[in-house]
Parts: structure tokens; sequence; C-alpha cells
């Protein structure tokens, strides 16, 4: 896209106050909230006549109370925007595997314009790889353990408006990522369409947010083994108390999460102390069944604790170690630990139990698995929409040579994963994809895990007959590196942020792509208003049930099915 050159602007008192850059990225033809054509900007009196401008930030714009001191943000496009605002206290040094405090009261007007820091993390190793690298453009900022931040966009502040808000959490498993690390997080787009608030976080991960420290050190770090998930608790407390002067509305708040994010989410909805902060839940290819018995992250917290040459009798050193060794540490007690499935294909296994970091069942901050044996009843009042994309982690990203894949080498891989029962698998997904080649029907059978969690996920909460739940499948296939890519992990995330054209690398941008996101956006919208994703741009939605597998299918054409894939799913999953 071409640059414009970029001028200063002068406000009334002569001071030259912010630069303009004259190219934004273009959001694509929008839809109003039934789904029709037509542009839908929500102006305050605050923008009046500055909708012109394309950015707007300086003294007297864009402040806001909160209950530990004002911040000023930034207006552009009509949005405002607040980045890096504290929700608790430090966690690091004496801080650290302590439950959060409240935020450290400031005086004047905290400058909140960039983004935090991030929890510090292991390397990402996708940057080794071109083609991935250029796919996700990633950003993952500066590290640091002063991490606990919200970033807030919305359209109006301090005008007594109740939107609805949508808290967002990263993926990357429990372990990694951020707030900012993906071009879709950004709220902009999906605030502008919707009249919403939108709200991304970061928390504590690994070593430094799942280290179960209870058995060695008793009661100090009782909570040691979720600091992590409390942190998610504290910044919902934050919005909770502070999100109606950012023009949102406490008590109608849906949080929603992909991958590791989906996990947190289904986590949360089992926590007794998040209770009545979330109204509705979205979990996105990361339906969290499942989390670590206590003897596991016991196991693992004794090997970080020996890694650093330590013992029960001096953890009072783990405060003091350098964070990159605490990590290093980590990641060496996990490699001692060993685990992962046959051939490092994803098998899938009934009722494995979660190794890694990862929230602990100690039967107080986490009374049970969150949906096994059943969905949690504390959530009953949560409506949920769950879903997963087509190929999620089996797909030609870094592989050019993915039509290569002859029979003989799909029967060998399947063979290795599921034995005598192979055969029969791929005859069964041959039957249902008869035009598919070896390489898609290995990507169908490896998604199975992925795929069968969230099916189990919603039939747990539909068998509460408390609350609705509705289920997605995304199968749109992204034309850029020659369609490789697929229905991969991370696919809808331009989509239900509404930012397709912000993420041109993932989706190649153009009509169809903006036309879907118009109906995936509107869709996350509409379930955050109301719980119920319907609206005018898509065929009727039907609650999910589980005789029926109500699903709908997210392409250039939307469409509802059910259960597509039960039969072959079932093969697998009941051997």
């Amino acid at each position: 896209m071409k640059q414009g050159r970029k001028r200063g602007v002068i406000d009334r008192s002569g001071r030259r106050t912010i630069l303009l850059g004259a190219a934004t990225l273009a959001g694509g033809g929008l839809l109003s909230m039934d789904g029709s054509a037509g542009s839908r900007e929500v102006v305050t009196s605050a923008q009046a006549g500055e909708r012109a401008n394309t950015v707007l930030a300086g003294r007297g714009r864009a402040i806001v109370e909160t209950t530990a001191g004002k911040v000023s943000g930034s207006i552009r496009n009509g949005i405002h925007t607040f980045k890096g605002i504290p929700y608790a206290g430090p966690i690091g040094g004496a801080g650290r595997f302590q439950p959060p405090t409240k935020p450290v009261a400031w005086a004047g007007v905290r400058s909140s314009m960039q983004f935090g820091q991030v929890c510090p993390q292991v390397a990402r190793t996708g940057w080794a790889n071109d083609e991935e690298a250029w796919l996700f453009s990633w950003d993952d900022g500066i590290p640091g353990e002063d991490c606990l931040r919200v970033n807030v966009w919305t359209p109006g502040v301090n005008d007594n408006r109740k939107r609805p808000v949508m808290v967002w959490i990263h993926g990357g498993g429990f372990q990694a990522g951020s707030g900012q690390e993906l071009p879709s997080y950004d709220g902009e787009n999906l605030a502008k369409r919707g009249d919403v608030v939108v709200v991304s976080l970061n928390h504590r991960l690994a070593v430094l947010g799942f280290l179960n420290l209870a058995e060695l050190g008793g009661e100090r770090y009782a909570s040691s083994a979720n600091v992590g998930q409390l942190d998610l608790v504290a910044a919902l407390e934050w919005v909770r108390d502070n999100i109606a002067s950012f023009g949102g509305d406490p008590g109608n708040v849906t949080i929603f999460g992909q991958s590791g994010g989906g996990a947190k989410v289904s986590t949360l909805l089992a926590m007794p102390s998040a209770k009545g902060l979330i109204h509705k839940a979205i979990v996105q290819s990361g339906s969290g069944l499942r989390m670590v018995r206590p003897e596991t992250s016991a196991r693992l917290a004794a090997a970080v604790v020996a890694e650093l040459g330590l013992n029960q009798h001096h953890l009072d050193q783990l405060h003091k170690v350098p964070v990159a060794n605490l990590i290093a540490a980590g990641q060496a007690a996990m490699r001692k630990m060993g685990g992962g499935g046959a051939g490092g294909y994803r098998v899938f296994q009934r009722g494995a139990d979660r190794a890694g970091w990862g929230p602990t069942v100690d039967g107080r901050i986490l009374p049970q698995h969150p949906f096994d044996p059943q969905a949690p009843a504390i959530a009953d009042g949560v409506p949920m929409l769950i879903g997963t994309t087509l190929n999620e982690f089996v797909n030609g990203i870094n592989n050019p040579n993915i039509d290569a894949l002859t029979e003989s080498e799909l029967q060998s891989r399947v063979r290795e994963m599921y034995g005598e029962r192979s055969g029969q698998i791929i005859e069964a997904y041959r039957k249902s994809n008869p035009t598919a080649r070896p390489f898609d029907l290995f990507s169908f059978i490896s998604t199975v895990t992925t795929r069968h969690n969230a099916v189990a996920q919603a039939d747990l909460k539909a068998a509460r007959r408390a609350a609705p739940v509705y289920q997605y499948l995304f199968t749109w296939q992204t034309p850029v590196l020659d369609g490789r890519p697929k229905a991969f992990h991370c696919a809808e995330l331009a989509f239900c942020f509404d930012n397709v054209d912000r993420c041109l690398n993932m989706t190649g941008g153009g009509p169809e792509a903006r036309t879907l996101a118009a109906r995936v956006s509107g869709a996350w919208i509409a379930f955050a208003r109301s719980g119920n994703p319907n609206h005018a741009g898509l065929p009727k939605w039907p609650v999910y049930t589980s005789a029926n597998g109500e699903v709908m299918i997210f392409d250039n054409k939307c469409e509802v099915r059910n259960d597509p894939d039960r039969a072959e799913r079932r093969l697998v999953t009941q051997g």
C-alpha cells in the first residue's frame, strides 16, 4: 500500500501534537448489524468535528479515570484505544508465584498508547521458517515480568453507554503468546463494526504462571500452580470495576479465546473466583476438557527446582533467579519429563491427561477438570459458542510438496497412529471425501482430536440444559501460498476480528474474504450482545443438540449441517 507523506497537526493552542499518516488499512464493505450492506459508524460527541482525522492524540483527548488513576489513549478512525493499562500490581521478585494484587495507584494522567510488557517466555521457533513467519507476521513485543496489562478499544468513553464487552484471551498454549502477537488481535475494526468494547490482555505463562510449588513450599505457595489463571480473573475484575468508564457494560462480558486461549476460557468457566464475571463464552480450536493433575504438576515443579540446583529449603532463591534462567530450567525439566504422541503425529487418546504447563486441578482454585466428567455447574447460565477449523495443525505451511504424499505413505502414517484400524479409518474418510488427495485425508484424520474435543464440550454443555450452545466449523481455504495452508489453525482469527485486510498475508484480502469476515464477526458480535449468533447475513443457526450435532459451516457459502463427520470421527474416537 502506498504510504502518504506524514504531516503535523496543530491544535487550537498552537502546539504540534500528533503525526497523521495518509494511508489507512481498508476495512472493506461493512455490514450493518442486520447483515445488510452499508457502513455503520458510532460517533460520540467527543468525536464530533474530528472524523476526518485518522489519528488523534494529545492533551485533553481520550482520558478515562480508572480505579487506580487516569489514563490517556489515542483515537483512530473514531475508536478510542488504550494500551498497557495495569490491571494488577507488580509480580516480579517477591511477587513471583503469588496471586495477583490490585494495581498500584498513580498520580496524574498515565500515558497508555503502547502495548505493555509481555510475559517472558521461550523463543518462538516459527521465526526459523520463512513461509510461516511471513504468514503470521508476529509481534513478540518486549518481555518483562511487569506484564499484567490490558488493552481497550471502544467507540466512546465517559458516555454512559452500555456496550457489550468482548475480552480476548490469547493463544500459545499456557506457555507462550501475548495480547499483541498477531495482527488479527487488533480490536479496532471489531469495536467499530459492532459498537462493542474490545479488551485484550497479557498474563503469566509457563514456569511463571503454573509452577506447582505447593508440595515443596506449603501455604506460601498454595496458589502457585494456578496464578496464571488467577491473573485472568484479576483482569476480569478490572473489567467489572472499570469498563463502564470506557463505555462498556460490566453486566454483559463475553470472554473469547483461540487454541490455548480457548483452553483458558474453558478453565475460567470452572473457577469459582470467576463466577459472575463471565456472561458468555467463545472457545475457538481449544476446547479444554481436562487440565493438569496435581501429582503431574508437582513432579514438573520438583524437576525445575532440581534443575536450578535448589531444594525445598531454599525456595526463596526462586524469587532471585534471573527470569531467563528460570525459563530455561522450565524447558529442561519439560524435556526430561518426556511426552508426545506416536511419531510426532496427533493421535486421539481418550481421557488423556494434560502434561506440561497448565492449570492444576487443585480442588480449590480449580475444583474439577473444566469439562470432565461434566460441564461446570457454576457456568450453567453462560451461553457458549464452540468451534474449530477444518485442517487445524496439519496443513501445507512450510511444506510445498504436500501433493507428493502417496497413498502408500498415507497408509503408513495412519497405521503408525491407529494400528490395525488404519485401513478402516482411511476408507471411511475417503468415502465421505471421494475427491480428496492423500494429504487431505491425512489432515482430516489428524484433526480428529481438536474437533472431537469441541463436539464433546458442546455435548457436555448441552446436557446441562441451562444455557444455549452453538457450534461452528471454519472451512474457508486461504488462496495465499497456492492454497497450501488450507483452513489452518488460526485461520478464523482475522475473520472474527474483521481484520482480513490487516492480515493480508494470511487471507489474501479481496471481496470473498471481506464478505466472510462480515458474516463471522457479525456472528461474534451478535453472540456477545445477546447470546445468540444469528444475524441476517447468515442462514438460520440453530442451537446445538447432541442428537443432531448442528454446526454452522463458515465458507464462501455458509450453511448449517448436522454433524457432517460424525461417522468417521466416531470410528477414530471409539476404537
